[in-house]
């Protein structure tokens, strides 16, 4: 994560707040590097803009990783509703493949 890549990024934020993809930048930055703050981020935009399809496929990714499987299974089911409902086929093809994989990993 640069610095001053995230700097630019929370500047965004602060100047469109409401603007989903500002608040996923910021959740992309800290994705690997620190999980309580992509969370946080990525629960945000969950919260605030459900239609966000892109929130859904790393949330469940990143809940799996911190062993909250009920709350990535439902997330995963939740995003793939919704990718279906608003006809987004990679987004949902994604997702579903996605939840193939958690599911084999914690089936095992």
């Amino acid at each position: 994560m640069q610095a001053e890549r995230l700097k630019i990024l929370l500047e965004y934020l602060a100047d469109e707040p409401n603007e989903p993809f500002n608040i996923y930048a910021i959740a992309m930055e800290f994705i690997n590097k620190d999980n309580e703050k992509a969370k946080f981020y990525l629960e945000k935009l969950l919260e605030s803009h459900p239609e966000y399809i892109p929130t859904y496929y790393h949330a469940a990714a990143l809940y799996f990783e911190l062993n909250e499987f009920e709350k990535a299974k439902q997330t995963y089911i939740i995003g793939i509703e919704k990718a279906h409902l608003k006809q987004n086929l990679k987004a949902y093809d994604e997702l579903k493949r996605a939840f193939r994989m958690f599911l084999d990993e914690v089936e095992d």
